[in-house]
């Protein structure tokens, strides 16, 4: 606060700021407003990296204290000259100067916030980099055209022209910003840099380049696209770099979004056919992630004529990396192919395929393909769902991949919709035991909470036949997330059965357990109790659920005599007062005398929160009587 005070005060005659110091302000008469940036510059050439790093940091606080002008004159030339440091300081100094537009004067100014942007878009370190190249396009939109020319443009040339790749990389990424803001003149030669860069020696600017082709190509006149774009694309899909040709096909996609339909086979489906055979399985990979995009793109005319082959191929490979993640879009492109021929390309070109893969060798492929096979039967419909789609799930569901059949079972929604669950309840059983019983806790995690799912289309009678018995056996299983998942089940099963089914099928099972000779398993009872009276009536609470829990008050482990209480205190508000007070509070004034700390504590809480219940039962009363 005093150095606030302090440093509304003016001194035209202060210190270079490279010159000040703690020492040297001690000296100065009076002129306090230098401490808080001498402070800084202590901090900054401390030997701790979390001192340096806490200074940064606070340099909006120090910027806001020394004004606009000695942020603009002092502050910046200070942090330009010193830019060699920890990563991580670097990189908290290139976020905050991308906020400094109005600490130095606004637009007006914001061009002083160049320089030391300059020098991090230049450093070896990548993530640096990146963070200098996001702030200086953030800061690109507050200049003005006339500011863009003279001050943004001429350092996009210098980094686009520097001697090392660091600098060459980072220019890709400014190109975009300023094009469209600029003269003529400055765009033809903006072209010719990034032209420049793309062509260039090291693989790391190319890399750049092509990652920014598509988003350069959508800044720039159509004529240009088709002139100096596909050129472009072109070349670097086809380098000998692999790592640059998969970026080539990401910038595909917004190409061509760009151009007429009439001249994507021409420009652009020539280059896409080599990648989709391309001799790196990276970038076969890379179009196939991409084929829904691309697909888009170019129009139902050439999906269907070049396309569904490419897709074809590209389940069939030889990689499974590339059949994975092919398998992975087989919903998504069917569901985008052209309506008067959908079922016909896919009965006849896809299914062929997708039966192959449901036998793959590689279960990551059979995962892929199990997380989406299942949307194929809204597309297709219920008969050819029967006749070609239902063996397949069966199948699935009998894989010896655990993955593959929690797949199926995830999304058995799709099906229910078309066909029913009961032409797969016979498969599905044993393919829910199995999963239920998987050595891999997190397999059984991820069953239980589908289980409301499932529980909701097989119907009551069929759970209560087949999969009850499941649901209480992982009450007692040995993983407590198990336990804990397994409780929140039972309080969604109430929610879709209704708390009659509750009190007659779930709850006399619970409270059973209440004297199971494993604590972890008696403390699973009073978890059940406090979810389940979140949906059970008042009456189940009161009549069956309390004189359980009062009881156990009596247990002879302590985790379970602070739980008793923690119950207590849940269900506390769904209880008559006068049972609250005949029953209850005995009960947690015993547990609040407890030789163990922590049921004191918590039977003491209990109490507490007992009174101001009791205390709103009376304020309620009296309300009535008024």
């Amino acid at each position: 606060i005093y150095v606030f005070k302090r440093i509304i005060i003016n001194d035209d005659t202060a210190a270079p700021f490279e010159n000040c110091s703690r020492s040297k302000m001690a000296g100065a008469d009076g002129d306090d407003s230098l401490y808080p940036i001498a402070v800084l510059i202590d901090e900054l050439r401390n030997e701790d990296v979390q001192l340096r790093l806490n200074s940064i940091k606070k340099l909006s606080t120090i910027a806001l204290a020394l004004g606009v002008e000695r942020t603009r004159t002092e502050l910046l030339p200070f942090l330009t000259d010193t830019i060699y440091d920890e990563d991580e300081v670097l990189l908290a100094l290139a976020e905050q100067l991308g906020n400094f537009t109005m600490l130095v004067g606004g637009p007006e100014y914001v061009h002083c916030l160049l320089p030391p942007l300059e020098s991090l878009a230049t450093v070896e370190e990548t993530v640096v980099r990146d963070k200098a190249v996001e702030s200086l396009r953030k800061i690109s939109q507050e200049h003005c055209p006339v500011d863009l020319e003279v001050h943004f443009e001429p350092l996009v040339k210098r980094l686009a022209s520097g001697d090392w790749f660091t600098s060459r990389t980072s220019a890709c990424g400014l190109f975009s910003v300023c094009y469209p803001r600029v003269s003529s003149t400055v765009k033809a030669e903006i072209r010719q840099h990034f032209r420049t860069l793309c062509s260039d020696d090291t693989p790391m600017v190319r890399r750049a380049a092509a990652s920014k082709l598509g988003e350069f190509a959508k800044v720039l006149e159509l004529d240009y696209v088709k002139s100096d774009i596909i050129s472009l694309f072109t070349a670097l899909a086809s380098d000998e770099q692999d790592s640059v040709r998969l970026l080539a096909v990401e910038a595909c996609v917004s190409i061509a979004t760009l151009l007429p339909q009439e001249d994507l086979e021409t420009l652009v489906m020539p280059t896409l056919r080599q990648a989709a055979e391309d001799k790196s399985w990276r970038v076969r990979y890379m179009v196939a992630d991409k084929f829904s995009e691309l697909q888009k793109a170019v129009g139902p005319e050439i999906t269907k004529n070049d396309l569904v082959p490419a897709f074809q191929n590209l389940l069939k490979d030889c990689e499974a990396e590339v059949r994975a993640a092919a398998a992975n879009k087989v919903k998504e492109f069917c569901e985008n192919l052209p309506e008067d021929n959908r079922e016909q390309i896919i009965m006849t070109h896809i299914l062929p395929c997708v039966k192959e893969l449901v036998s793959d060798t590689n279960q990551h492929v059979k995962s892929a393909l199990a997380s989406v096979i299942m949307g194929l039967s809204t597309i297709l419909g219920k008969d050819n769902t029967i006749e070609h789609l239902l063996p397949l799930f069966l199948a699935q569901l009998k894989d010896e991949c655990p993955e593959v059949r929690l797949n199926i079972i995830s999304n058995l929604d799709c099906v229910n919709e078309v066909i029913g669950i009961r032409q797969l309840s016979q498969s599905l059983l044993p393919a829910i035991v199995e999963l239920a019983e998987d050595a891999k806790w997190r397999v059984r995690l991820a069953i239980i909470e589908y289980m409301p799912l499932l529980a909701g289309q097989l119907g009551v009678e069929f759970f209560d036949e087949k999969l009850n018995t499941l649901c209480m056996a992982w009450l007692i299983d040995h993983v407590y997330a198990i336990r804990e998942a397994a409780t929140c089940n039972l309080m969604k099963l109430v929610d879709k059965f209704g708390t009659e089914w509750a009190q007659n099928t779930i709850v006399p099972k619970v409270l059973g357990m209440a004297n199971d000779p494993n604590y972890l398993h008696r403390m699973t009872t009073l978890f059940c109790i406090n979810a389940l009276s979140e949906t059970c009536g008042d009456e189940i609470i009161t009549k069956q659920m309390l004189p359980v829990v009062l009881k156990m008050s009596n247990d002879q482990v302590a985790n379970v005599r602070f739980n008793v209480a923690k119950s207590l205190q849940k269900i506390g508000p769904k209880i008559e007062k006068g049972v609250l007070q005949a029953e209850v509070k005995p009960v947690l004034e015993k547990l609040a005398t407890d030789q163990d700390m922590d049921v004191k504590y918590f039977a003491q809480e209990a109490l507490s929160g007992e009174k101001k219940l009791f205390h709103r039962w009376i304020q309620i009363l009296n309300a009535d009587d008024k």
